[in-house]
């Protein structure tokens, strides 16, 4: 393990970035229409109860990464090849996040550079955080927290005062009744953006005061929903259903459609700044995790000169991936949650909890 420390508030802080990620940019949970906000908001719930599930397996090995708590419940051969397995899952998800952000930044800002020089120049900054450690990433995030947080409200403001926010897309609430909004939130919300917290069981290790860990960890998830069921509230009230659906980028669709007093207009480009942000911190946890997890799976004593050669992984990964952006889209909505993210996000977490269970109780 990287000799460093983090605090509770850095941990509250990379976990609402994190969730935040790539969630802002996709219309989440738009199978349940114009009740997708419902649907993220009682997908809090299932965060949280996967989140105390995680820390919970971190209660039983409080200094042990997973990848070597896994080899003591599992037994060594059988632990590293699961171990192994997380750490292809994580490589595959910050490919998939850096795919999102590198198509938003091709379609929305530099329609002539080809897609793999973006994504390679965005996973160049996220190598050089990940080189400096945990306790910049953590230090980072206090400092970039704030600037999201006030582009955010600023974007509020402005949708506001632009009169774009249509109450009656919403209505009527519950058309179809609580089905729609149930089954939205257990394919999709609850393994994206919540479940994929799994990836934080890297990072408990590393807090300094490991007590405020589960306040931090479900305050900022609950926080993180709040957020998320207000863009999408947003983004209905002001697109409509239909284009919200077909949008690739709701929020980005919405913000361009500011215009005030005829003179504050075109804000889209201040506003990927944020975005940018929260996918830094998306793809950096995944990409740390993973480095981290290698280093210590096979015995290497500097994770940081892993960064490079994983990194070029991750790129070459997101380009290959798939053909199209739809294509990308498609398997993340359809194939994903139940190849991936259900064995690697509920059920090993769930068998290695009752199996650690068991031998305590044992002994």
């Amino acid at each position: 393990m990287e000799k460093a420390k983090i605090s509770s508030y850095q941990l509250f802080v990379l976990i609402l970035l994190f969730e935040l990620g790539s969630a802002l940019l996709l219309p989440l949970a738009i199978d349940a229409k114009q009740d997708a906000w419902l649907s993220i908001l009682l997908g809090i719930i299932g965060g949280m109860s996967l989140f105390m599930l995680y820390y919970r397996l971190y209660q039983f090995y409080p200094n042990q990464l997973p990848t070597e708590y896994a080899q003591i419940i599992l037994g060594k051969l059988v632990g590293k090849i699961f171990a192994f397995l997380y750490l292809l899952y994580f490589t595959y998800l910050a490919a998939r996040v850096l795919r999102d952000f590198g198509v938003m930044l091709v379609t929305f800002a530099y329609s002539e550079t080809p897609l793999f020089i973006v994504n390679a120049l965005l996973m160049m900054v996220v190598v050089y955080g990940v080189r400096k450690g945990i306790e910049v990433l953590g230090r980072t995030g206090e400092i970039l927290f704030v600037i999201m947080y006030l582009l955010a409200i600023t974007g509020f403001i402005l949708i506001v005062v632009s009169g774009l926010i249509d109450f009656n897309n919403l209505k009527p609430i519950l058309e179809n009744g609580i089905s729609p909004v149930i089954k939205a939130t257990l394919t999709q919300v609850l393994f994206f953006p919540f479940g994929e917290v799994v990836v934080f069981a890297m990072i408990f290790p590393y807090l300094n005061n490991p007590r405020k860990a589960k306040i931090a960890g479900l305050f900022s998830i609950g926080l993180s929903g709040v957020n998320l069921a207000l863009v999408m509230l947003i983004n209905v009230s002001v697109l409509g259903v239909n284009l919200t659906s077909r949008a690739p980028f709701p929020l980005l669709a919405t913000i361009q459609m500011i215009q005030v007093a005829e003179f504050i207009e075109r804000l889209d480009i201040f506003f990927m700044l944020a975005l940018i942000i929260g996918g830094f911190f998306k793809i950096g946890i995944f990409f740390y995790a993973v480095v981290s997890g290698i280093a210590n799976l096979f015995k290497i004593e500097n994770h940081t000169r892993l960064c490079f050669p994983t990194g070029l992984v991750v790129i070459l990964l997101s380009i290959t991936m798939a053909s199209s952006f739809p294509e990308h889209l498609q398997e993340g909505y359809k194939l994903v949650p139940w190849i991936l993210h259900l064995p690697f996000q509920i059920i090993i977490p769930i068998a290695l909890l009752l199996i650690a269970y068991i031998r305590k109780r044992k002994k």
